[in-house]
């Protein structure tokens, strides 16, 4: 199957939106930056350093943020053509598997939307779940993005 056009194989994107429905699924004014505050970021850093902690060191933590960022197309696409044809029980396992492993990584406002498609899924709303993919193509890409540039590919 075709991937979607919004496939995020093209172009990283500056930074994260300043708004938009994307920016915050529940609804509320985060991500809209203020003046001399600093943009919102994509992945949160203290998440990977307890991950380091807990794998004993940052060689592992590296290595499974390195194979997150590697597997996010064909994670993205699998979760799309699922939602897109309507097969709950793929989507389900896709969506679960973005959410923990997005969060594993520190990448807590993909997390959070994956949360949004998931819910969207258990109740077969396969419309919002549809409308809930661009954000997560967005969301994937600047956090695949920021973990390549701050962490992967840092020392």
């Amino acid at each position: 199957m075709d991937s979607p056009s919004f496939a995020s194989g093209g172009g990283v994107p500056a930074g994260p939106p300043a708004a938009g429905p994307a920016a915050d699924v529940n609804g509320g004014a985060q991500g809209i930056p203020t003046a001399g505050a600093d943009p919102p970021r994509w992945v949160e850093p203290e998440v990977l350093a307890e991950l380091e902690a807990e794998l004993d060191g940052p060689e592992l933590a590296r290595g499974f943020a390195r194979d997150y960022a590697g597997m996010w197309d064909q994670r993205f696409s699998r979760l799309a053509a699922a939602v897109q044809s309507h097969d709950r029980k793929a989507a389900l396992d896709a969506v679960i598997s973005l959410r923990i492993a997005s969060a594993m990584v520190g990448g807590v406002r993909l997390a959070g939307l994956a949360q949004a498609l998931e819910d969207a899924i258990r109740t077969d709303d396969f419309a919002r779940g549809q409308d809930l993919l661009a954000g997560v193509a967005e969301h994937g890409v600047g956090t695949v993005a920021e973990l390549q540039a701050t962490y992967i590919l840092k020392n």
